[in-house]
């Protein structure tokens, strides 16, 4: 990207600035869960609107997708996600969030932007609004879609499979990025694995209820489900190798409603991350394996039920679009704010956009945490005590993290669309 037109794009970062801050503190205050992102999608769409942006609403649910045409040139298409979780918010802001709302499963849950899906929505909507606005300092095709629901790994595919490769521009390169507990102001990405995949898995566990005092008349779900997550960790630490890394979490198990009496069945809710899709396939056949040899060892009347409910591929980013993307940052920010990383534990949706338009694409993190405040933790050795994303303490500062998520969705978008 020449430098005349690097520095008219992201001189104007500063004007843009006030404006988004104001944007993301009011998203912060209303936010709302995966598929039910309609202020959000509103408020998104008017933004582009704003800017000049083709609009189109409701792909793939309450998906936005904007473009803007300006002459002939490379395609590239940027992506934020929008939905919260139902999280009670415990930060002490004044723009916390106290909102409540109804979930899938008819339950009145608080809500909040415990991930930094806000951020992503505020840095795309400025970044798409500085485009729009000095269309002389770029040539070609802007994409910006805000997706729905990421957080149950659907937004993504939902959006495919309502036909968003077919009825808009194809893209040269696929863009995204997501606020993290590192210091604000440094960016970090990597060639490659960047994200894990993840499965989550609904096990029901067939019994035969009875009263507490005649479990000779039972088939007891309650030691069946014991015995099961008991079993279930070996998956990880005596089926796979010390080169092959993988979490297997049990984050649920529910069972009975009252302490004498044998109920007839019980749920687990399990969660697989790993990296290599052969790990993966193997830790899978492994819990089903498991699952079924516990429910014949206790005499189970009926076979357990196993049901996916979440998947998220690996996301891997590009090598030769990574690099393009890290001359970029490294020809903008310091020299010590693009920093290395590995492959982080968390799972995105993000890849199935450019896996669907067969497009090469980036993923990258910028840090959204006091710098001050990092430090000290660093220092004395508590960076365990950070909030992470999806704590009810999480929530981004607003300065410099709002800045330099514009500055890197231009920077690295400018990277094609600029660079002739």
């Amino acid at each position: 990207m020449p430098d005349d037109r690097m520095q008219t794009l992201l001189g104007a970062v500063d004007a843009l600035v006030p404006e988004a801050q104001e944007f993301y503190t009011d998203l912060h205050a209303h936010p709302e869960l995966s598929m039910q992102e309609h202020r959000t999608a509103e408020r998104a769409a008017a933004r582009l609107a704003d800017a000049g942006f083709e609009v189109t609403t409701g792909v793939g649910g309450t998906g936005v997708v904007g473009v803007l045409r300006n002459g002939d040139g490379p395609t590239v298409a940027l992506r934020a996600d929008m939905d919260a979780l139902p999280v009670r918010e415990d930060t002490g802001l004044p723009y916390a969030s106290t909102v409540t709302a109804t979930d899938d499963d008819g339950h009145e849950v608080p809500v909040a932007h415990a991930c930094g899906h806000d951020m992503h929505v505020a840095w795309l909507a400025a970044a798409s609004a500085l485009f729009g606005a000095h269309r002389d300092t770029w040539s070609g095709t802007l994409v910006a879609l805000f997706q729905p629901s990421e957080e149950t790994g659907g937004g993504a595919q939902g959006m495919v499979d309502d036909g968003l490769v077919g009825r808009f521009p194809s893209p040269d390169v696929v863009l995204g990025q997501h606020v993290m507990p590192a210091p604000a102001g440094v960016v970090s990405t990597r060639p490659g694995t960047v994200t894990s995949a993840s499965d989550v898995w609904r096990i029901r566990l067939f019994g035969r209820g009875a009263h507490g005092s005649m479990p000779e008349a039972a088939v007891d779900p309650v030691v069946m489900a014991a015995s099961t997550v008991l079993r279930l960790q070996t998956v990880v630490s005596r089926e796979l190798g010390m080169n092959e890394p993988a979490v297997l979490t049990v984050g649920m198990l529910r069972a009975g409603s009252k302490e004498n009496v044998i109920p007839d069945e019980a749920t687990i809710g399990l969660n697989l991350r790993c990296y290599d899709e052969a790990v993966r396939a193997r830790a899978q056949d492994a819990i089903r394996r498991i699952v079924a040899a516990e429910a014949h060892a206790a005499g189970a009347p009926r076979a357990p039920e196993i049901t996916p409910v979440e998947t998220y591929q690996v996301t891997d980013n590009d090598p030769a679009a990574t690099d393009r993307v890290l001359a970029a940052f490294r020809g903008h920010f310091e020299a010590e704010q693009v920093q290395p990383m590995g492959p982080t534990s968390a799972s995105e949706d993000y890849g199935v956009l450019g896996r669907s338009w067969g497009a090469p694409s980036v993923f990258w993190f910028v840090g959204g945490v006091d710098r001050d405040t990092y430090d000290g933790l660093a220092r004395a050795g508590r960076l365990a005590e950070l909030p992470t994303n999806h704590s009810p303490q999480f929530a981004p500062v607003l300065d410099p993290t709002v800045r330099t998520g514009i500055e890197t969705l231009v920077t690295a978008a400018g990277a094609w669309l600029a660079s002739g």
